[in-house]
């Protein structure tokens, strides 16, 4: 299956070979704000965290200096904190939650952008691998006394290991080629199986990331 991935990846960076010498390579990063979405049976129980992406982009002019499509290739950590306040299981039991979880994909958005002037518009899909999983969760009963641990937990039981999603932003591109813009990346697959971990309180869960990111293109001027 990461085999699958690469080659997915492989194609989207060569498919406009014969356009190669009006691309723009570029580099991407900044900071992640994480959490989860969908039908999920107590939203509150999850807090947002601050994590981050980085990788490269390419940008093929389609429409000079209007429509461009861009693919890129991204390392971006997911996940959530759990809020810590005391909730009742299904079983009746009070149990509290603490710390954290780190998804870490491999993405490949392939963008449509819209420029207008100096802003611009981007919008398409987007697949991700699951490349590791950092639980750091720790499950208290209603004394206080912990009854689990997942701290340093890397399985990826129970997880799809490939998410289907989307990205849609707007961001400001100066003439040097650096740009800054905000992105929201969202799933139209849920990324749990079988939760083995959270007594099924993720089941349904989707990602959900808005992301501030900072680009530098090479040349500049597309």
């Amino acid at each position: 299956m990461m085999k699958k991935f690469f080659f997915a990846a492989a194609l989207a960076f060569g498919t406009f070979t014969a356009a190669q010498a009006q691309a723009t390579f570029g580099v991407r990063g900044g900071a992640n704000l994480t959490n989860l979405s969908g039908d999920l049976r107590d939203e509150d129980m999850f807090e947002n965290k601050v994590s981050f992406h980085g990788g490269v982009t390419l940008n093929f002019p389609v429409v000079e200096d209007f429509f461009s499509i861009q693919p890129e290739l991204l390392y971006s950590r997911k996940g959530f904190k759990s809020n810590s306040e005391e909730y009742t299981n299904l079983l009746l039991q009070n149990r509290r939650r603490e710390g954290s979880v780190d998804y870490n994909y491999l993405e490949l958005p392939i963008l449509g952008h819209i420029n207008a002037g100096p802003l611009y518009f981007e919008l398409g899909p987007q697949l991700g691998y699951l490349l590791s999983v950092n639980n750091k969760t720790e499950i208290y009963d209603g004394n206080d006394n912990r009854i689990s641990s997942s701290r340093d937990e890397k399985s990826k039981d129970g997880l799809s290991e490939f998410e289907v999603g989307y990205a849609a932003g707007i961001g400001f591109q100066a003439m040097n080629g650096i740009s800054l813009g905000v992105r929201y990346n969202g799933a139209f697959s849920d990324f749990v199986k079988e939760d083995v971990n959270f007594e099924g309180d993720l089941t349904n869960a989707r990602h959900s990331v808005f992301m501030l990111t900072l680009g530098l293109r090479f040349p500049s001027g597309n």
